[in-house]
């Protein structure tokens, strides 16, 4: 590693959602950077803080007991001010106020979109790392998070299952994802769902009816769908399902628990391992790059490509769902 030797000072930041195992990436970019030296100074509240210079040190004891726990200790908010050039502007006086040399941004694309701006405007070298339990970000496989939330859905619809075979109902779960399905497939394949709704592929509500009926017929008693909640209004689903089959459905709604919670081991682990290597990348002279894993090896992209480039779903795993729950 060619370490870059001018580099004294770094700031961390989490913003966007909150995802399980954001702890530990803020602990391993701060005892990665305290071990070549550096000093390292953690912005509050996500870029509302950076902007208003809501600062804390960080030292190697400030971030004990934290790898286990959900959430961010240095809090995270939206950041709408962050969009506009004179939001930009303030962050970018901030960096230069607290003379920070490198900053590693920890959340999903629109915390990466703004990372790229800043960059552009500052000049101070930014390090983003994936965490975002939708994972939706492009050029890494998996990211912070993720593992965590499809367990924790997956528990519920496990105790779901339960309750729909007990009383031979149907149950529609709607999991997180506004935008993409990657939760949804995932949780959907892991909990043997009859039958995944997703924001990607089109579906129609009379076809969606008739495998309920078909699943019937075939001697199945409850069955359990599992719907993003950008994939349309879940209410709607139900009602639908009930007018048109006369069977008894019911609407579980997850909604923020997904986010919460102890990381797992993976989620853990990842972090850890993203949180050196942003910490590497800046002592490297890296100015703007996204750290994220491949095929199990951590590799890095350009900032830009990771909130520009649209993630694709793979969609062997729809369709592999689709074979199983027949």
């Amino acid at each position: 590693m060619v370490i870059e030797m001018s580099l004294k000072r770094i700031g961390v930041v989490t913003a966007g959602g909150d995802a399980p195992g954001m702890n530990a990436a803020i602990r391993s970019v701060v005892r990665s950077a305290i071990h070549y030296g550096l000093e390292v100074i953690g912005f509050e509240r996500g870029y509302a803080g950076l902007i208003r210079g809501e600062t804390r040190t960080l030292k190697a004891r400030s971030v004990s007991g934290i790898i286990n726990l959900g959430g961010t200790i240095l809090k995270t908010a939206r950041c709408n001010e962050m969009k506009t050039p004179e939001g930009i502007e303030k962050a970018a006086e901030t960096l230069k106020e607290y003379r920070i040399e490198g900053l590693v941004a920890i959340g999903g694309d629109g915390t990466f979109r703004g990372a790229s701006e800043l960059y552009r405007v500052s000049g101070v070298p930014v390090i983003g790392v994936p965490a975002t339990i939708d994972n939706d970000v492009y050029g890494t496989d998996t990211t912070i998070g993720f593992d965590t939330a499809v367990n924790t859905a997956l528990s519920a619809i496990d105790k779901i299952r339960d309750t729909a075979t007990s009383h031979e109902r149907i149950f529609v779960v709607e999991v997180m994802g506004r935008e993409r399905g990657f939760l949804a497939l995932e949780v959907g394949l892991a909990g043997g769902a009859e039958i995944i709704l997703l924001p990607e592929v089109q579906f129609d509500m009379e076809n969606v009816c008739q495998k309920v009926r078909s699943a019937r017929e075939a001697g199945k008693t409850s069955e359990i769908i599992v719907m993003a909640e950008g994939a349309g209004d879940s209410r709607e689903v139900v009602k639908c399902i009930s007018e048109k089959t006369g069977y008894q459905v019911r609407l579980t709604v997850l909604g923020y628990i997904q986010r919460g919670g102890i990381p797992t081991a993976k989620s853990r682990i990842l972090a850890s391992q993203f949180g050196y290597h942003a910490v590497e990348l800046l002592l490297n002279g890296e100015k703007k790059r996204m750290v994220g894993i491949k095929d199990g090896r951590i590799h890095s992209i350009d900032l830009d490509q990771s909130w520009k480039i649209r993630k694709e779903l793979d969609l062997e795993k729809y369709k592999l769902a689709g074979i199983l729950s027949e």
